[in-house]
């Protein structure tokens, strides 16, 4: 059964009742111990939601991707108490991001890292969605000349204008399902907590569209809010008006796009707010194996039903295994992939041995299939003495040399006198090696793509794990969250000290010899970054989602507060000092602001202003002592109440300080505010009734004694967990992994019909030469579509490109792989098309029994860029995470009541005949024992005959 709100349902409800079983019966035995501790789980509506989530979660892997990405990708009507006005970002914008990227990577990187420049460019929508989003309240009551013909949406948009704060917020979901739909109640929140409007993008999703995809959608939003394309009707938002903000991946999207745009000299935002974000997609914390039973996260990763989209393997055939013993000897080192830019020697040796396994075997041999001698292949722990005559503590040591040329297509020539460039198409990586626990064993071989978002041995650009960024210093003031139960917590707290103390943990040296622009970053930006990181006790992965729990209340407010002082402040007053809570005098919170309730139609012009003055300025020390619940606290008083903390944290030194050479100039510097300056860094942990304390030393956190060699290599436990599920997903579908194989069969064979019938109607394509203007042909077949000036490249563009495996862009196998190209030449053609073909009648009529097709207008284009627009209005469970929220909230209300009326009605089911008989006779009883009180009190007073005729009625 697909992902639907009707099978959701089902899988849920079971799960609803368990968890109020077992809940009840932690804290009866709780209360029978005398155990007065407070905890996460003790709130039977957080319980209730975190199964809830987690089963939901857990019910997507038993589904294809496409699936999953179509139900959290359905379009969903707005509340009525809020402005949410839908756009498109246009083609220039994207452009301008693409632009961005290329001079980033430089066309070296381009090629042999990313797999070209073009192939992430193709998308199958002309635009990407977005939406603005503030409360109705909030909109100014301006007056539109009449000359000018504005429709609804637009004149929405204006009247938001006058809000300057805007937050630019980016989805979660793995980076490969979620959208503007899943998550536009919480985004409604912020806007009206912070009294701005917010912008979100609907970015393209992997395995269709991966790294870096994602990235450049995430950079043309920016680019369309602050240097908006001809026809935008939003004016330029300064840069230092707008945050960043997202959750999961959507954080991690966010650090990288700050890095790129640190990196190449443009403005950044005011700040950025990261919540869980996924900064290391190796996995090589250890919270993300000893965290599994207190997150939402499933137990073996994200695995999912075989569909002709995923997994690239959907079944092992032909001598495929997913992980095997190594067969090769070093490189790659145990615990990393193989270079994807390798030296002169690396590509000599390998063409050597391929070329020679090849003749011996009869058959091209490639990298995965060569093989050493048995006895060639050592221990691990003899791999890492004998690879490039160095062990692994020697990975943070001083870095070599690198001997790979960076010419910009110039011809070079190997130590052999060998053609450099052919060489470098010639190679190809080895599988990565795995590293083991036992450093005896021998290391297996991971031949599975495990992450969606990128192949394995892209996992360790800094790009893609933004943990193994050289520095993370120079960029806007962060504030980042993250639970203490959740997967990601250690590295969400390496990052956030890698942040603001870039000289303690620099990145390994692997990683700076392998990026030009990671060498020079190391050294160009040791500026400390200023950091809020705060850990919640007992919170999952994203806390926000759980907007009815103490503590995220206090964290809504607190980013609210966030965004209003880094938009609302001087540059200067920013360098002196960039966090809310130690603003002098504190600023004010309308009343209106504050709320018990998950939310609603608010009116926040009636409030008036509560200060630090209305609330005690100090409360108990401890962490759970004096907590108040929720009815008794506002998130306003939550937050007084912290920020008075923090002030203490400051004053007993529990806060990293500037060095006292930048204190100094700091604190010397033109802004006048009385705030508290010169604060680095603020550490804290915040409790489950959302009250702060300060964190403990970071000598004493096991993530920050990790050594850079340590961080950003692909570990055994983890891997043995993903393959365990893996495997049994194998066993479990495997039927259903022929069938995809033979569907991608008919899909190729499809494609292969769409492509020579359009060259029968007289497509003519320009490989490579983009035309700058629509080209009229004599003898041309007139067509519906067009050429798009914009769209830069289409699916036949990439024949000397490798775009990964999963990439729609560069495969033929799969139904939105096939309409991708039937829309970019049919309908939407890019600028190296020089026609456009008129459809053949034989297609057209396909296409009209197709249901994902249609013989007139372009075919739906893929559920992880396009959103699902259902035929009728929908109860649909998807206003995602506030349904399942709200779902948890009735069945904590509402399941002690059902359970009780459920037992009442089979305990008087059961005994219905006993009820009825047991009436009866009391019936009968009270009338006997009446006719005889009755009886005795007339045979005084009347003659025998009256108790007859009584009796008798």
């Amino acid at each position: 059964m697909p992902v639907t709100t009707t099978s959701a349902a089902i899988h849920i409800t079971p799960v609803v009742i368990k968890t109020f079983i077992k809940h009840v019966r932690r804290k009866g035995i709780k209360y029978k111990d005398g155990d007065g501790s407070v905890q996460g789980w003790d709130d039977l509506l957080y319980d209730e939601a975190f199964h809830i989530v987690k089963a939901f979660i857990e019910m997507g892997t038993k589904n294809t991707v496409e699936s999953l990405q179509a139900f959290t990708n359905t379009h969903v009507p707005a509340p009525f108490w809020c402005a949410v006005v839908p756009v498109k970002i246009p083609l220039a914008s994207c452009n301008k991001a693409a632009d961005a990227l290329i001079e980033w990577f430089g066309p070296d990187d381009l090629k042999h890292v990313v797999g070209g420049e073009r192939w992430w460019q193709v998308r199958g929508l002309e635009w990407i969605d977005g939406e603005w989003i503030t409360e109705k309240a909030y909109l100014n009551e301006d007056h539109f000349e009449p000359d000018k013909k504005l429709s609804d949406e637009e004149k929405t948009i204006l009247r938001m204008e006058h809000l300057d704060r805007v937050m630019l917020y980016v989805h979660g979901g793995a980076y490969f399902w979620g959208s503007i739909n899943t998550h536009r109640y919480q985004v409604i929140r912020y806007a009206r907590k912070m009294r701005g409007r917010a912008f979100t993008v609907n970015y393209r999703k992997a395995p269709q569209y991966p790294w870096p995809c994602p990235l450049q959608d995430v950079l043309a939003a920016y680019f369309y809010l602050t240097t908006p394309p001809p026809g935008a009707t939003h004016k330029p938002v300064p840069p230092s008006k707008l945050v960043f903000a997202g959750d999961s991946a959507g954080g991690a999207l966010c650090l990288t796009a700050l890095t790129v745009l640190r990196d190449l000299g443009l403005p950044q935002p005011a700040g950025a707010i990261l919540i869980s974000p996924w900064v290391d997609l190796t996995h090589s914390f250890p919270s993300v194996m000893n965290n599994t039973d207190t997150d939402i996260i499933p137990p073996h990763g994200f695995i999912h039903k075989p569909s002709p989209l995923w997994p690239v393997h959907p079944k092992s055939e032909e001598g495929y295994t997913r992980v095997i013993p190594t067969k090769t000897k070093p490189p790659p080192k145990p615990g990393h992939a193989d270079k994807l830019k390798p030296d002169t020697g690396s590509m000599v040796e390998q063409a050597d041995q391929r070329q020679r396994q090849s003749v011996e075997k009869g058959e091209e041999v490639h990298s995965a299939d060569l093989q050493d001698k048995p006895e060639e292949i050592n221990s691990q722990k003899e791999m890492q003495e004998q690879a490039n005559g160095h062990s692994p503590a020697s990975e943070h040591g001083p870095a070599p040399p690198t001997p790979t040329p960076e010419g910009d297509g110039a011809k070079q020539e190997g130590d052999d006198g060998s053609d450099y460039d052919s060489l470098r198409d010639f190679w190809e990586p080895k599988p990565p090696k795995v590293l083991m626990e036992d450093p005896n064993a021998t290391p297996l071989e991971l031949r599975a793509q495990i992450q969606l978002y990128a192949t394995t041995e892209q996992l360790s650009h800094p790009l893609v794990s933004p943990v193994l960024q050289s520095s993370l210093g120079n960029l806007c003031p962060l504030y980042i969250i993250a639970g203490d139960g959740e997967c990601l917590r250690d590295e969400i707290i390496y990052v956030a000290h890698k942040a603001a103390h870039p000289k303690d943990y620099p990145a390994r040296q692997g990683v700076l010899r392998e990026g030009r622009r990671q060498k020079e970053n190391a050294e160009k930006f040791q500026t400390p970054t200023k950091v809020h990181l705060q850990v919640f006790d007992d919170m999952c992965h994203v806390l926000t989602v759980f907007t009815f729990t103490d503590c995220a209340k206090y964290a809504y407010r607190a980013i609210a507060q966030f965004v209003k002082h880094v938009t609302d402040s001087s540059d200067e007053h920013l360098l002196r000092n960039p966090f809310p809570e130690l603003h002098r005098p504190p600023s004010e919170i309308s009343d209106s602001e504050s709320e018990h309730d998950g939310g609603g139609p608010r009116h926040p012009s009636r409030g008036t202003k509560l200060s630090s003055t209305n609330v005690p300025p100090k409360r108990p020390r401890g962490p759970f002592e004096g907590g108040r619940s929720s009815s008794d606290r506002s998130d306003v008083e939550l937050y007084r109440s912290n920020e008075a903390m923090t002030e203490i944290e400051v004053n007993e030194g529990k806060t990293d300080r500037l060095p006292s050479g930048d204190a100094s100039s700091v604190t010397a510097h033109g802004d006048n505010s009385e705030d508290i300056p010169a604060v680095l860094m603020i550490r804290e942990r915040v409790d489950v009734l959302g009250n702060v304390r300060p964190m403990e030393p970071p000598e004493e956190i096991e993530a920050l004694r990790l050594q850079p060699w340590e961080i950003g290599v692909i570990k055994e436990a983890p891997v043995r967990r993903w393959l365990s599920g893996q495997e049994e997903w194998d066993r479990k579908y495997k039927r259903t992994a022929e069938h995809v194989i033979r569907k991608r069969r008919q899909y190729e064979a499809k494609a292969a019909r769409l492509l020579e019938h359009a060259r029968q109607q007289g497509l003519i394509h320009d490989e490579l030469h983009p035309q700058r203007s629509r080209v009229s042909l004599s003898g041309s077949v007139s067509s519906v579509g067009e050429v798009e000036v914009e769209r830069r490249w289409g699916p036949l563009d990439l024949n000397d490109e490798k775009p990964p495996p999963s990439a729609i862009a560069g495969r033929r196998d799969t139904s939105e792989a096939v309409a991708l190209l039937k829309k970019t030449i049919y309908h939407n053609a890019p600028a190296t098309h020089r026609t456009v073909p008129k459809l053949k009648t034989s297609d057209a009529v396909r296409a009209a029994f197709d249901p994902h097709d249609h013989p007139i207008k372009p075919p739906q284009q893929s559920v992880s860029e396009q959103q699902v627009h259902t035929h009728f209005i929908p109860v649909h469970g998807l206003r995602m995470w506030q349904s399942l929220v709200e779902c948890a909230w009735l069945c904590a209300v509402n399941v002690p009541l059902l359970m009780v009326a459920f037992a009442l009605r089979l305990f008087m089911r059961k005994s219905s005949k006993k009820v009825e008989h047991g009436t009866r006779r009391a019936s009968a009883a009270l009338r006997s024992t009446s006719d005889k009180i009755s009886g005795s009190g007339r045979s005084e007073s009347h003659p025998p005959h009256a108790s007859t005729s009584s009796s008798g009625r």
